[in-house]
């Protein structure tokens, strides 16, 4: 496939039982989905305030990171996101960047502190996913795009002013076929469960 992917997880265990261990891909020059859910669903993004904190910090740290969001959506109690990584590496800093701040300063909004903020159980505080080719990208992008839809809050995504788009579809996916950035010839689905199709990981 000619790409160099580094990978990192918070545990040291490869598997446990029939489970592969959650686990994060770094790689240069990639399109990656990228999502992450506030704990136990708690609506942190209700207010308008909480709101601009994290378009705040996730513009400022997409643009630290060299990360090119084409499409971005934020709901009440969590945020996808769709777009270009020159540098692999620079995602992991981006994200815990966004996640440390938004977290701090969205806290400092709330009645009642939520800590943690983000994680998960086993420190799965965010999942990024490589995206393999371009049909999976232009799934990815509307699965985006329409999330407002899909949660109920309006009939049309251009009507919910927390859904941005940055880069077109149809620019996007040409642009990524020009610069090689699909992780081509990797199953997506890498590891199952018995008589299911979950993933871990990117």
């Amino acid at each position: 496939m000619g790409k160099d992917i580094r990978k990192y997880s918070h545990g040291k265990l490869v598997q446990i039982g029939e489970i592969h261990r959650f686990e994060h891909w770094y790689i240069d020059n990639q399109v990656y989905f990228i999502t992450a859910r506030c704990r136990d669903r708690f609506p942190a993004f209700a207010s308008d305030r909480a709101r601009a904190v994290f378009w705040d910090r996730f513009e400022h740290y997409a643009k630290e990171a060299g990360f090119v969001p084409w499409v971005t959506s934020l709901m009440g109690n969590h945020y996808h996101t769709l777009g270009y990584a020159r540098d692999g590496q620079a995602i992991g800093r981006m994200v815990q960047r966004i996640h440390g701040s938004v977290a701090k300063l969205v806290n400092d909004t709330l009645v009642e502190r939520r800590r943690p903020f983000w994680a998960e159980a086993g420190h799965q505080d965010y999942f990024d996913g490589c995206i393999r080719d371009e049909t999976q990208c232009r799934r990815a992008f509307r699965y985006t795009l329409t999330q407002s839809v899909r949660h109920g809050m309006c009939g049309d995504w251009r009507e919910y002013q927390d859904t941005r788009v940055r880069v077109e579809l149809d620019a996007g996916v040409k642009r990524a076929l020009e610069l090689g950035a699909f992780l081509e010839g990797v199953p997506y689905k890498r590891y199952f469960r018995r008589g299911k199709g979950g993933t871990s990981g990117t």
